[in-house]
């Protein structure tokens, strides 16, 4: 099987594939004196990996993933490639403590493909499009408790309306929280139709014309309250950052402005030189700790977004380390 093949299989499109490789393999390809290690921290179907496994006959790959099912999927697709692989249920900010039991001293390369998985997206019973009705869950841990129907039914108005804003983005939060705070007093919102239809509603007319289905905002602002994305990703970027050596790089595939505005600004405080202006000669511990592969966020290409729709807001950056850390 090729590398495309792997990565094609069972009707699977990994997102900006080719520059994935492309920027991880001058980090793997190293000379280091023993085999390379490759952390796909999301590994959801297993697209990624597989190609990197494929295009790396010695690479050693750990796969983390917070779903069940998912590693499950990726088990069945990667057993090809033998004891080259090692699976771990995970969220990717426990980095350290994984590596720590695997006995991995450190990483030539990291991949972070964020966000929800198209399997989570297309399973009509997790709940996390307002495209099916389904349940209000919305866990990519189904092991953990708190679901997006706790959320929507238990948590005050205030906190409801200040989670639609700063993690939707919604404009009309104030407007949203009320609208379920007077329908939760009535019945229990519980299924995805019933609260994108409530959104659909809680919003001005005018609005709802344009700019797509406007439950979009809502059920991302849920998602990420359930899975506490932003606060576990401003754990575990830094993590995987101190487990690479000079040599290893960092590939960051993000899906939302709130995501790679984390991104952006960690990887730029690592690649700049912080020499105090009053220092006439710059010491090392100033110096940048890595340098960035990226200008600004890359995007996919016209083509690519053509064949593979949600790809279309997908920002890609990357990272590699310069100098050890002091």
């Amino acid at each position: 099987m090729t590398v495309g093949d792997h990565a094609a299989e069972a009707g699977h499109v990994p997102v900006m594939l080719d520059r994935v490789l492309e920027l991880a393999a001058p980090a793997v390809d190293r000379v280091t004196g023993r085999a390379p290690v490759h952390l796909d921290a999301t590994l959801g179907m297993g697209g990624h990996a597989a190609a990197m496994l494929a295009a790396h006959p010695d690479l050693r790959l750990i796969g983390l993933d917070r779903d069940t099912t998912a590693l499950e999927r990726s088990a069945r697709r990667l057993e090809p490639f033998g004891d080259r692989v090692t699976l771990v249920h995970a969220v990717y900010d426990e980095i350290p403590d994984v590596l720590a039991r695997l006995g991995v001293p450190a990483l030539d390369s990291v991949l972070f493909d964020l966000g929800v998985s198209s399997p989570q997206l297309d399973e009509a019973d997790r709940g996390f499009a307002y495209s099916y009705d389904a349940p209000l869950d919305m866990r990519m841990d189904r092991t953990q408790d708190l679901t997006a129907a706790e959320v929507v039914n238990g948590y005050p108005p205030a906190e409801l309306a200040r989670i639609l804003r700063e993690y939707g983005e919604e404009r009309f939060a104030q407007r949203i929280a009320a609208a379920i705070v007077r329908a939760r007093t009535e019945a229990p919102l519980d299924s995805t139709a019933k609260l994108a239809d409530l959104v659909r509603t809680a919003i001005p007319a005018a609005t709802r014309r344009t700019g797509g289905n406007p439950a979009k905002r809502t059920f991302q602002a849920l998602r990420i309250e359930v899975n506490g994305e932003l606060e576990t990703w401003r754990r575990a970027l830094p993590a995987a950052l101190d487990a690479l050596p000079v040599g290893g790089r960092v590939v960051v595939l993000s899906y939302h402005s709130l995501e790679d505005r984390i991104t952006k600004r960690l990887l730029a405080a690592q690649a700049a030189d912080t020499t105090p202006p009053d220092l006439p000669v710059p010491l090392p511990e100033h110096q940048p700790r890595f340098r960035l592969l990226t200008r600004g966020a890359e995007l996919p290409s016209d083509t690519e977004t053509t064949t593979n729709p949600r790809a279309g807001s997908v920002r890609l950056r990357a990272a590699e380390r310069v100098r050890e850390a002091t």
